[in-house]
Protein backbone atom coordinates (compact mmCIF):
# COMPACT_ATOMS: atom_id res chain seq x y z
CA UNK A 1 0.00 0.00 0.00
CA UNK A 2 2.83 2.52 0.30
CA UNK A 3 3.88 1.82 -2.98
CA UNK A 4 0.83 2.46 -4.11
CA UNK A 5 0.04 5.64 -2.25
CA UNK A 6 3.37 6.94 -3.11
CA UNK A 7 1.99 7.61 -6.54
CA UNK A 8 -0.60 9.52 -5.52
CA UNK A 9 1.86 11.75 -3.43
CA UNK A 10 3.56 12.65 -6.97
CA UNK A 11 6.22 9.62 -7.30
CA UNK A 12 7.78 10.06 -10.18
CA UNK A 13 9.44 6.44 -9.86
CA UNK A 14 8.82 3.87 -7.38
CA UNK A 15 11.13 1.69 -6.30
CA UNK A 16 10.65 -0.96 -3.67
CA UNK A 17 13.33 -3.60 -1.86
CA UNK A 18 12.22 -6.86 -0.47
CA UNK A 19 13.69 -10.00 0.00
CA UNK A 20 10.79 -11.92 0.06
CA UNK A 21 9.68 -12.72 -3.62
CA UNK A 22 6.03 -13.16 -3.28
CA UNK A 23 5.79 -10.38 -1.77
CA UNK A 24 8.16 -8.30 -4.86
CA UNK A 25 5.98 -10.36 -7.37
CA UNK A 26 2.45 -8.66 -5.83
CA UNK A 27 3.72 -5.58 -4.61
CA UNK A 28 5.20 -4.98 -8.98
CA UNK A 29 0.95 -6.23 -10.23
CA UNK A 30 -0.37 -4.43 -7.66
CA UNK A 31 1.44 -0.76 -7.25
CA UNK A 32 3.03 -1.04 -11.09
CA UNK A 33 6.47 0.12 -9.49
CA UNK A 34 10.14 -1.58 -9.76
CA UNK A 35 10.63 -4.19 -7.23
CA UNK A 36 14.26 -5.55 -6.54
CA UNK A 37 15.81 -9.07 -3.92
CA UNK A 38 18.21 -7.62 -2.00
CA UNK A 39 19.67 -10.72 -1.46
CA UNK A 40 20.67 -10.41 -5.36
CA UNK A 41 22.16 -7.10 -5.32
CA UNK A 42 26.00 -6.10 -3.77
CA UNK A 43 24.61 -3.33 -1.61
CA UNK A 44 20.90 -1.85 -1.53
CA UNK A 45 22.07 1.67 -0.84
CA UNK A 46 25.03 1.36 -3.70
CA UNK A 47 22.11 0.35 -5.98
CA UNK A 48 19.93 3.31 -5.05
CA UNK A 49 22.66 5.78 -6.15
CA UNK A 50 23.50 4.00 -8.96
CA UNK A 51 20.29 4.02 -10.04
CA UNK A 52 19.17 7.45 -9.75
CA UNK A 53 23.00 9.10 -11.04
CA UNK A 54 24.42 8.92 -7.44
CA UNK A 55 22.18 11.82 -6.22
CA UNK A 56 19.80 9.40 -4.19
CA UNK A 57 16.11 8.78 -4.15
CA UNK A 58 14.14 12.00 -3.00
CA UNK A 59 12.20 10.36 -0.57
CA UNK A 60 13.06 6.68 1.27
CA UNK A 61 10.06 5.22 2.77
CA UNK A 62 11.15 2.77 6.06
CA UNK A 63 7.95 0.73 5.82
CA UNK A 64 9.27 -2.86 7.35
CA UNK A 65 10.64 -1.29 10.80
CA UNK A 66 12.08 -3.79 13.63
CA UNK A 67 11.69 -6.93 11.91
CA UNK A 68 13.68 -5.83 8.91
CA UNK A 69 16.15 -9.20 7.46
CA UNK A 70 19.54 -8.14 5.62
CA UNK A 71 21.72 -7.29 7.95
CA UNK A 72 23.71 -9.81 10.69
CA UNK A 73 24.58 -7.33 12.91
CA UNK A 74 21.35 -5.60 13.52
CA UNK A 75 19.44 -8.93 13.34
CA UNK A 76 21.73 -10.66 15.90
CA UNK A 77 21.60 -7.38 18.27
CA UNK A 78 18.14 -6.37 17.84
CA UNK A 79 16.19 -9.67 16.99
CA UNK A 80 18.22 -12.08 18.91
CA UNK A 81 19.81 -10.39 21.68
CA UNK A 82 16.86 -7.74 21.89
CA UNK A 83 19.64 -5.42 23.01
CA UNK A 84 17.87 -2.94 20.75
CA UNK A 85 14.57 -2.20 19.29
CA UNK A 86 14.87 -4.39 16.21
CA UNK A 87 16.84 -4.28 13.31
CA UNK A 88 17.14 -0.95 11.98
CA UNK A 89 18.57 -2.39 8.69
CA UNK A 90 15.83 -0.81 6.79
CA UNK A 91 16.26 2.34 8.37
CA UNK A 92 19.80 2.40 8.00
CA UNK A 93 19.10 1.73 4.12
CA UNK A 94 16.65 4.84 3.64
CA UNK A 95 18.83 7.30 5.61
CA UNK A 96 22.28 6.13 3.25
CA UNK A 97 20.17 6.35 -0.10
CA UNK A 98 17.97 9.11 0.22
CA UNK A 99 19.87 12.73 -1.29
CA UNK A 100 20.99 15.31 0.46
CA UNK A 101 18.25 17.49 1.94
CA UNK A 102 15.98 14.12 0.88
CA UNK A 103 13.53 13.05 3.40
CA UNK A 104 12.89 10.00 5.15
CA UNK A 105 9.76 8.42 6.03
CA UNK A 106 8.78 5.70 8.98
CA UNK A 107 6.21 3.95 9.12
CA UNK A 108 7.49 0.82 9.97
CA UNK A 109 7.35 -0.60 13.53
CA UNK A 110 10.11 -0.22 15.82
CA UNK A 111 9.81 -0.57 20.23
CA UNK A 112 10.06 1.67 22.77
CA UNK A 113 14.23 1.26 23.40
CA UNK A 114 17.25 2.57 21.18
CA UNK A 115 18.47 1.38 18.18
CA UNK A 116 21.49 1.68 16.48
CA UNK A 117 20.80 4.22 13.66
CA UNK A 118 23.42 7.16 12.04
CA UNK A 119 21.94 9.84 13.26
CA UNK A 120 25.63 11.61 12.62
CA UNK A 121 24.56 11.00 8.51
CA UNK A 122 20.70 12.66 9.03
CA UNK A 123 22.64 15.25 10.66
CA UNK A 124 25.28 16.09 8.15
CA UNK A 125 22.84 15.17 4.83
CA UNK A 126 20.14 17.66 6.49
CA UNK A 127 17.52 15.07 6.07
CA UNK A 128 13.78 15.25 7.34
CA UNK A 129 12.26 12.78 9.25
CA UNK A 130 8.77 11.91 9.07
CA UNK A 131 7.66 9.11 11.39
CA UNK A 132 3.74 8.25 12.27
CA UNK A 133 2.52 4.97 12.41
CA UNK A 134 -1.43 5.53 12.04
CA UNK A 135 -2.33 9.29 11.35
CA UNK A 136 -6.08 7.89 11.00
CA UNK A 137 -8.09 10.80 11.94
CA UNK A 138 -5.93 13.43 9.45
CA UNK A 139 -5.65 10.80 6.43
CA UNK A 140 -8.69 8.97 6.40
CA UNK A 141 -11.22 11.41 4.80
CA UNK A 142 -8.46 11.66 1.88
CA UNK A 143 -8.14 8.11 1.87
CA UNK A 144 -12.20 7.48 1.50
CA UNK A 145 -12.27 10.13 -1.19
CA UNK A 146 -9.37 7.66 -3.21
CA UNK A 147 -11.18 4.59 -2.28
CA UNK A 148 -14.28 6.63 -3.43
CA UNK A 149 -13.13 7.82 -6.30
CA UNK A 150 -11.40 4.17 -7.92
CA UNK A 151 -7.63 5.36 -6.98
CA UNK A 152 -7.40 2.93 -4.60
CA UNK A 153 -8.33 -0.36 -3.74
CA UNK A 154 -7.98 -1.43 -0.34
CA UNK A 155 -9.54 -4.99 -1.48
CA UNK A 156 -6.23 -5.83 -3.56
CA UNK A 157 -4.57 -6.30 -1.13
CA UNK A 158 -6.19 -9.11 0.74
CA UNK A 159 -4.93 -12.30 0.61
CA UNK A 160 -6.67 -13.79 3.02
CA UNK A 161 -9.78 -14.38 5.12
CA UNK A 162 -10.62 -15.95 8.44
CA UNK A 163 -12.98 -15.70 11.16
CA UNK A 164 -12.29 -14.02 14.44
CA UNK A 165 -12.01 -17.34 16.55
CA UNK A 166 -8.73 -17.52 14.15
CA UNK A 167 -6.97 -14.42 15.25
CA UNK A 168 -3.60 -16.11 16.71
CA UNK A 169 -3.32 -18.27 13.35
CA UNK A 170 -4.05 -15.11 11.04
CA UNK A 171 -1.20 -13.45 13.52
CA UNK A 172 1.21 -16.29 13.36
CA UNK A 173 0.74 -16.16 9.31
CA UNK A 174 1.43 -12.48 8.66
CA UNK A 175 4.34 -12.27 10.77
CA UNK A 176 5.68 -15.85 9.50
CA UNK A 177 5.07 -14.42 6.43
CA UNK A 178 3.52 -18.04 5.02
CA UNK A 179 1.41 -18.95 2.99
CA UNK A 180 2.20 -16.34 0.54
CA UNK A 181 0.69 -13.84 3.00
CA UNK A 182 0.24 -10.01 2.53
CA UNK A 183 -2.61 -8.89 4.00
CA UNK A 184 -5.29 -11.09 6.08
CA UNK A 185 -8.40 -10.02 7.37
CA UNK A 186 -10.44 -11.27 10.22
CA UNK A 187 -14.13 -11.91 9.88
CA UNK A 188 -16.03 -11.79 12.72
CA UNK A 189 -18.88 -14.70 13.95
CA UNK A 190 -22.61 -13.90 11.29
CA UNK A 191 -20.68 -10.79 9.06
CA UNK A 192 -21.42 -11.34 5.66
CA UNK A 193 -18.49 -11.67 3.52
Amino acid sequence: MTAKCAWLFGAGRVIVIDHLEYRLEFVKNYAQCEAYNFRSMEDPVLFIKKTTDWFGADVCIDAVGGDAAGNAMQTITGRKLLLQAGSATALHWAINSVKKGGIVSIVGVYGPTDNLIPIGNVVNKGITIRANQASVKRVLPKLIDHVMAGRLNPKGIITHRLPLEEVSDAYRMFSSKLDNCIKPVLIPPKAKI
